[in-house]
């Protein structure tokens, strides 16, 4: 095939027209043999904003964790388009880089997020990236003293509290976004365009996994700030309601009934090996072949010590990751842990429309990122959030959708294949023109997950079929 076809001539040939007319031209790059590269949108992502406000918009981080720093990226790379103004973080040394790195002036630093709502409103927005027991309060007291507000998911930690803040936003007419990143990552945007142009015909079911990784499994759910369900949420909120956001926004109508099942295997008492101890640093003579072995998972490299405040000093940064070992939960046997997050949750939806959806989280896999089927009438649809894979029944072809290679490069410093950065461009959009029509993310369709995410725990819980209810 020659590479100088238009775009259009190039879908024409590869089978990709419905009644004569090509689908999804728009975003569409170079096209060879039967590899379509697609570009990621970045363009519109990264080039500047036309404010009409004619500043940036001001806002306050409450939580300079990892998350919170992921915004604060956005800031600190594009100081035209927003600046965080104030910071609440009980951390000193969290609190003194995100101060740093902001220029944030000493008196809207605080420790509480309780301290920033004693102060009359000084920001546009705020930035909740807390943990899940600290989401409710301080978005419900942002929006009665008039902030708009960007959510880090889950919303809250009951589906009363949540529809709390979806009724607090009716009377405020506050924005709220919530962090649902999939949604404007440009795999699931790409997916979601041909879904709607009738790529494959008809849509009848979903199959979609979210494979955790072991490592990240124990590092998040069996050690981590997510362990205990009782004091943050369920699993299928805390991780998996990007998930449920995904399928309910590419089928686009709602659930109806859904159906769970799943438990804690692996990551119990009674599964420690002979020998273990309450500490991998303790005299364990399982250690050396444990592949959760703390030593190994955050003793030999960097790739999960980012919840540690290293110091700053890499000479010293060894003695204060063993420090966190011998101090923390970090550094305690898996099978002695008090968790209670499933290790592996399967769920089942009739959307409206008898479309069908299955869902499943597995924490025992080598690899993450989604892996996701599509079926329809006319085609189906494969894709693991690198290339998709599009096969038409009605040509017989199959065409790879892959991002265009020079896009890539502009992703380095944005997480979930370009979301996180994605989110806080549109957010900024909304607050700008104070119209929440810029989200895909807004409370009114984001919250349809969350009573989702509830729906499935009770069923889990009680081994019946839950009617989802908004």
């Amino acid at each position: 095939m020659k590479n100088n076809l238009t775009r259009r001539e190039a879908l024409k040939t590869l089978g990709l027209t419905i009644g004569g007319a090509a689908i999804g031209v728009q975003g569409f790059s170079r096209v060879t043999d039967n590899t379509v590269e697609y570009s990621l949108g970045l363009d519109e992502v990264f080039k500047p904003i036309d404010n009409p406000m004619g500043r940036p918009i001001t806002a306050i981080t409450c939580g300079a964790g990892n998350r919170g720093n992921v915004y604060g990226g956005y800031a600190a790379n594009f100081p035209d388009q927003i600046r965080i103004v104030g910071v609440a973080e009980p951390i000193a040394i969290r609190n003194d880089r995100y101060t740093n790195i902001h220029h944030i002036p000493e008196e809207n630093r605080f420790k509480t997020w309780e301290d920033v709502f004693k102060r009359p409103k000084f920001a546009d927005a705020v930035i909740i990236t807390m943990p899940d027991n600290l989401h409710y309060l301080p978005c419900m007291t942002a929006l009665e003293m008039g902030y708009d507000v960007l959510l880090e998911k889950p919303m809250a930690q009951t589906e009363q509290q949540c529809r709390d803040i979806l009724a607090k936003v009716k009377k405020t007419g506050r924005i709220v976004a919530i962090c649902h990143v999939l949604r404007y990552t440009p795999y699931f945007l790409k997916m979601k365009q041909l879904i709607a142009d009738g790529a494959i015909g008809e849509l009848i079911s979903f199959q979609h996994m979210e494979p955790i990784y072991h490592i990240h499994m124990s590092h998040s759910y069996v050690r981590g700030n997510w362990h205990n369900s009782k004091e943050t949420t369920p699993i299928i909120l805390a991780k998996s309601c990007h998930d449920l956001d995904i399928l309910r926004w590419m089928i686009g109508k709602p659930c109806k009934d859904i159906v769970a099942m799943g438990d804690l295997k692996w990551f119990r008492k009674e599964n420690a090996p002979a020998g273990s101890t309450g500490r991998c640093m303790d005299g364990c003579t399982a250690e050396a072949g444990c592949p959760y072995s703390a030593l190994k998972v955050y003793g030999g490299s960097r790739d999960w010590t980012y919840v540690f405040d290293l110091p700053d000093d890499k000479d010293k940064q060894q003695a204060a990751v063993m420090e966190y070992l011998r101090t923390t939960n970090y550094g305690r046997c898996v099978y002695h842990m008090d968790n209670d997050q499933p290790d592996h949750y399967i769920t089942s939806m009739r959307f409206e429309g008898n479309i069908t959806a299955n869902f499943s989280m597995e924490a025992f896999t080598s690899y993450g990122g989604r892996r996701t089927r599509v079926m329809g009438a006319m085609g189906d649809m494969v894709g693991d959030m690198e290339e998709l894979n599009l096969n038409d029944f009605r040509t017989g072809k199959l065409v790879k959708l892959v991002p265009r290679a020079e896009d890539l490069d502009q992703l380095k410093n944005s997480g979930h294949g370009g979301g996180d950065w994605s989110l806080m461009r549109d957010f900024i959009l909304a607050v700008s023109n104070q119209d929440p029509k810029y989200l895909t993310s807004t409370i009114d369709q984001s919250i349809e997950s969350h009573v989702m995410g509830f729906a499935a725990e009770k069923s889990r819980l009680t081994g019946t079929v839950v009617p989802v209810t908004m």
